[in-house]
């Protein structure tokens, strides 16, 4: 089944209310198995509305509307449809009591254009409003169907969920919902992901294959339409077993949770702990980990040795190291070394990281902005130190270095250096 959302209301299209029950709808749809391919938003005008209901219906089995069921003049969806199906307006008494009722109860005079709340669309079942006045209508005509929620989205959710799901399932026969399962990539660009998948990408039919980019990482979603969990693994199992079979090694978790989660969860699996020494990041690396919950039982701290002067208090790295004509200098592989080092004994973790490079706008000690020096220090082993040349401005270096940092330690930890 394909679906087109249509919401009505003018000051969507100006701009003064942002269109969020498409975005609630479109997840609600695709949770029962209904692909959205189209959102429209129309204004409170009957010809507009018309024409958007003409094209809907040529490219969508559901319809649903949000908006255009109040009390006034420019509440106009019941109105439209009707007129276009060739329909009567009835009064849905129920609702009429109902409306009555709550204006008797507060001592409030009931205007005569709130009747309008009430109306049905001739030959439409009603959609009770648990959370306004205004009822919601649903019929089909000719293949097409048609859902009718109001626009407040405290009132379009608590309907949508409870009598007009209710009603969609019942035209559905056969539910099959749609399964996801998020992969996670880190050490490997968007577009180099997709070159290395493209043609199981252009293949795709169910499941789908969608990859999207994310800071520093990369997630493809496998999604499948299934009766229950147990088809939807088995169709999922089969494609997710193609991808690790070309990028497994830069797959790092089979759920969407950032790099830095994972490194955590390794480290409180091994019961090994870390410290970082940050130059050209600032704390950005201690930042990530720090916002996981919990990670103080792995994480023990991390030093900002932004200049010279505190790598040599804080660290003591010799200013021979960094300073002088013939010093390697504070952006090296030497240097990253000796932080790493030097902050894993003081912390005594089984594990010092460290970075140091240019993150611009301006080349540091005649080396090119975006140059990037990773340490990483383990108990018992030799020092390694990793390098990177990282594009895009001083947030995005950053970032990307912060991200590099933390791939390569996730290797370390995981074992995927030697897969």
């Amino acid at each position: 089944m394909r679906a087109e959302i249509i919401a009505v209301g003018t000051e969507l299209l100006l701009g003064q209310t942002v269109n969020t029950n498409a975005t609630y709808l479109s997840q609600g749809l695709a949770e029962l198995g209904i692909d959205v391919y189209f959102q429209t938003v129309v204004g409170d005008n009957a010809g507009r509305i018309r024409q958007a209901i003409e094209l809907a219906r040529t490219r969508a089995d559901l319809i649903l509307f949000t908006g255009g069921l109040g009390p006034t003049q420019d509440d106009l969806t019941k109105d439209a449809l009707a007129a276009y199906l060739n329909r009567a307006i009835e009064l849905h008494q129920p609702s009429m009591d109902t409306i009555v009722e709550l204006f008797t109860s507060r001592g409030i005079h009931m205007v005569e254009s709130n009747r309008r709340q009430a109306h049905l669309i001739e030959g439409s079942d009603p959609l009770r409003n648990d959370a306004g006045l205004a009822v919601g209508n649903a019929l089909s005509e000719d293949g097409t169907h048609y859902v009718l929620l109001p626009g407040p989205p405290r009132e379009m959710k608590v309907m949508f969920d409870g009598p007009a799901k209710a009603w969609i399932r019942s035209i559905m026969g056969e539910e099959r919902k749609l399964f996801s399962r998020q992969l996670m990539f880190a050490g490997i660009g968007e577009s180099s992901l997709e070159e290395e998948l493209i043609d199981l990408i252009h293949a795709q039919t169910d499941p789908s294959i969608a990859p999207y980019a994310k800071d520093g990482e990369v997630a493809i979603r496998i999604s499948t339409k299934a009766l229950d969990q147990a088809e939807a693994d088995a169709r999922l199992d089969a494609t997710e077993a193609q991808i690790k079979a070309r990028v497994g090694k830069h797959l790092y978790a089979r759920e969407d949770i950032p790099l830095e989660e994972a490194v955590i969860r390794l480290l409180r699996a091994s019961t090994r702990t870390l410290a970082s020494a940050e130059s050209l990041t600032g704390g950005l690396f201690a930042q990530l980990l720090t916002q996981i919950p919990g990670s103080s039982g792995e994480f023990a701290g991390g030093v900002v040795t932004y200049t010279n002067m505190m790598k040599h208090k804080l660290l003591s790295i010799p200013m021979s190291q960094l300073e002088g004509t013939d010093a390697p200098g504070a952006v090296s592989e030497s240097t990253a070394a000796l932080m790493a080092e030097r902050v894993r004994e003081l912390a005594d973790s089984d594990f010092g990281v460290s970075l140091t490079g240019v993150a611009g706008p301006a080349e540091s000690e005649g080396k090119p902005v975006g140059l990037v020096y990773f340490g990483l220090a383990e108990r018992g082993k030799p020092t390694r130190v990793f390098t990177a040349k990282l594009s895009g401005n001083r947030g995005i270096i950053r970032l990307r270095a912060a991200k590099s940092l933390m791939y390569r330690l996730w290797q370390a930890l995981s074992g995927a250096e030697e897969s």
